[in-house]
């Protein structure tokens, strides 16, 4: 069965398990199987530059860390259990941090779930709002939407002013990603959402339904790219 390997690249375990339920839509018995790991050595949040740059090293270690291990299998999709070995992978940070470098240690595709998610939302025919953790990170995504060429098409980019720590307040996140959510829609014009964290994909369904507009998971939106790739691929 081919494997998609979702890398956490910070540090905090409940984010990795938080992210593992939100991709149980994605799981099926055929597969593709989806694995998340954690970057144990990773900041405890990427909530700055320096963060992203320090997980940017540790992510691009962990992918050929990983591929390293499936080429030593005599077939990688035969050995599923090699360790760490996958057919894809997915770094599930917005910062999509080690992307470039992680794609040149590896000849299996790797998703970044901020690509992945703004394309995801493009699907939708609109102008994308992007919610932020903290105003920290809209410099930050703004430099990446441009080097992507996509800055033209994000309506705004708003924080919620709240850390990958405090998301577990799910009372004050869910308020604030519908207070956020809500600006994105009236000020800015954006005709959908994309969670600006990989730590808010428990919130999700309950921003669609409060702000009235799609709402994408980037990193759901990244495993479902990665799943199609594999499929498509095994089905020549």
């Amino acid at each position: 069965m081919a494997r998609i390997l979702v890398i956490n690249p910070n540090s905090s375990a409940v984010v990795t398990a938080a992210m593992d339920r939100a991709l149980d839509p994605l799981r099926a018995a055929d597969g593709p199987e989806i694995v998340c790991v954690t970057n144990c050595d990773g900041p405890a949040g990427i909530e700055s530059q320096a963060d992203a740059d320090l997980a940017a090293v540790q992510t691009a270690a962990m992918v050929a860390a990983a591929s390293a291990a499936g080429a030593d299998a005599p077939d990688a999709a035969d050995a599923p259990d090699a360790p760490d070995a996958a057919d894809a992978y997915v770094i599930a940070c917005f910062s999509d941090p080690g992307l470039a470098a992680a794609r040149e240690a590896t000849d299996k595709p790797v998703f970044g779930i901020a690509e992945c998610g703004v394309l995801a939302a493009l699907g939708h025919g609109a102008a994308v709002g992007v919610i932020a953790i903290l105003s920290t990170s809209v410099a930050r995504h703004w430099r990446y939407f441009r080097s992507l060429g996509l800055d033209r098409r994000i309506a705004g980019d708003r924080p919620i002013e709240m850390g990958v720590a405090a998301l577990s307040d799910a009372d004050a996140t869910c308020r604030r990603l519908i207070e956020v959510g809500t600006c994105l829609r009236d000020v800015d014009g954006a005709g959908a959402l994309v969670l600006g964290c990989a730590g808010m994909a428990a919130y999700r369904g309950a921003v669609e339904r409060a702000v009235g507009l799609p709402v994408i998971d980037p990193t759901q939106a990244a495993v479902a790219m990665a799943a199609t790739s594999l499929r498509l691929r095994a089905a020549g």
